[in-house]
């Protein structure tokens, strides 16, 4: 195996999680990291025994770097992937990947003509429900899938956005569903055909000063005609679990976390059985109310997959058109809630 010399550019919250799964990884080794405020640069740096870089411009020119992580503010993604590429270095980037899809499609350009790889992050695609969950939809086992639904009832403090990018239309590009509930949002990416239309509501009920929705609710309809439900939030006290749920004509599972609370098939197979007890306890939670309640277990899994395909040549899982595919969805939620009127996606 190649040996990979990641930099980090941010050192906020999530930037110590990048920080662990690299030092998770066997032939990874984090070399440095940079940020705007050089106090946080070097707080992470002294935690961790690596370097600080004056900025981000120098990092991607370093001989020493192979991979940058980007865990700056979502709407300060571009410049420094952008930058990467022209240096010959590969991206690994927080979600959302960007804000607009403008800024997304030049990030991609960039790197495909720079022969660079991007990859998003989205570590809910590697919970081991989720393996067993998309193998049941992927071999048809629900019949004709009727409703698709995620719902997200979390919970913010007023002082997680006061003074706070959190929140603004600049640098979060968006409230809870660009911030907290894309992580579901991608899932449905993920294990269900496009979303072909949405239809949506947003406000600010609990935090009327930030600038962004604390609330969402969205009806939308998929390609083949399956309807769901894309529901998010930031001000439901204390926080509640994450929840997924799908039903067809042939079968019926609810998610909540890393569990399932309902896994029932009109074709019962001996497996059906092992699933219900090993995934029957609900775990997980990290979230709800605190951002720093994760693990960074998945991250790590997915920075292992991005250095795997780099390995192969594959295309990874979650490159950058990808990492794409929500936010596209959210922007949709966001123009049918301005506009007031059904907004079909391209």
């Amino acid at each position: 195996m190649k040996n990979w010399n990641f930099g980090i550019i941010g050192a906020g919250l999530i930037a110590d999680f990048h920080a662990r799964a690299i030092a998770d990884i066997p032939n990874a080794r984090l070399i440095g990291c940079c940020d705007k405020i050089a106090s946080k640069a070097d707080e992470l740096a002294r935690k961790h025994g690596v370097k600080v870089f004056a900025d981000y411009e120098k990092m991607v020119e370093s001989d020493e770097i192979d991979i940058v992580t980007i865990a700056t503010p979502s709407g300060f993604h571009l410049e420094p992937a952008v930058a990467a590429a022209r240096a010959g270095k590969h991206v690994i980037c927080e979600k959302p990947i960007e804000i607009t899809l403008d800024r997304i499609d030049e990030m991609i350009a960039a790197h495909k003509k720079a022969g660079t790889r991007l990859g998003g992050i989205f570590p809910y695609r590697f919970n081991d429900s989720q393996t067993v969950l998309r193998k049941a939809i992927n071999s048809g086992r629900f019949g004709a899938v009727s409703y698709a639904g995620i719902y997200v009832p979390w919970w913010r403090t007023d002082e997680y956005y006061k003074d706070s990018w959190h929140g603004t239309w600049k640098l979060d590009g968006g409230g809870a569903l660009m911030n907290q509930s894309i992580h579901m949002i991608d899932m449905l990416c993920d294990v269900m055909p496009p979303i072909e239309s949405v239809q949506a509501f947003t406000g600010k009920i609990g935090h009327p000063r930030i600038e962004t929705e604390d609330t969402a609710a969205a009806a939308v309809r998929f390609a083949g005609g399956t309807l769901g439900v894309i529901y998010g939030t930031t001000a439901s006290w204390p926080g509640q679990f994450r929840r997924f749920e799908i039903t067809g004509t042939r079968g019926t599972v609810i998610q909540v976390e890393d569990s399932f609370t309902v896994w029932q098939f009109a074709d019962e197979t001996p497996e059906d059985k092992r699933i219900r007890e090993n995934f029957g306890g609900i775990t997980g939670g990290g979230g709800v109310a605190d951002p720093a309640a994760i693990t960074h277990d998945n991250h790590t899994k997915n920075f292992k997959a991005f250095l795997e395909a780099l390995e192969s040549g594959k295309d990874f899982w979650i490159d950058g058109a990808e990492a794409r595919k929500a936010v596209e969805v959210i922007l949709a939620i966001y123009k049918s809630a301005k506009e007031q009127r059904l907004v079909k996606l391209a």
